[in-house]
């Protein structure tokens, strides 16, 4: 007997000017019902198949909204000539408004290199390869955002939720 699953994920970001942007995903699929009794473990994977999706596609819809965002409002924002607009100015605690944190800080670095150490058959360049794949950019050049839907990924082929080659090959989970 079929059963519906419904997973969702909601997030939200500062703008420049006590803005915010925020976006929310929700994804309901039937699965066979007997899992819950039968296969937890089965369950529970398909559990986290729809969250990585869910909080990929979050990810996604803010970085392409950020973007769009900060390029028509460009509102006490300076451009840089590389890359997306940045805000002028700090907020104060050290993050810059409207590009959560700016650019991957070094400990998300970290954590996923030290994350592709524990996959098999990933490795450095590999990584690199994952990042500009999902991101068209390498891993130096991400945003926090990225790093942090880059480490979600991670996790997911990790526990054996999404498969290394497909991620690579840029199937969806």
């Amino acid at each position: 007997m079929p059963m519906k699953l419904n997973v969702g994920i909601s997030k939200k970001i500062g703008l420049p000017d006590y803005g915010s942007l925020g976006t929310t995903c929700n994804v309901e699929v039937e699965v066979d019902g007997r899992l819950i009794f039968d296969d937890l473990d089965g369950f529970h994977q398909k559990v986290r198949q729809a969250y990585v999706a869910c909080a990929q596609a979050v990810n996604d819809e803010l970085c392409r909204q950020q973007g769009s965002t900060s390029d028509a409002a460009n509102n006490g924002v300076a451009a840089t000539p590389s890359g997306p607009a940045t805000p002028a100015t700090p907020n104060g605690n050290g993050h810059r408004n409207g590009t959560n944190g700016g650019g991957a800080s070094q400990k998300q670095i970290n954590y996923a290199n030290q994350l592709a150490g524990q996959i098999n058959g990933l490795g450095v360049r590999r990584l690199e390869a994952l990042a500009n794949k999902m991101f068209g950019k390498p891993m130096a050049g991400m945003s926090s955002l990225d790093a942090s839907g880059l480490i979600d990924t991670l996790k997911a082929i990790k526990a054996g939720n999404l498969n290394l080659n497909a991620a690579l090959d840029g199937a969806s989970v």
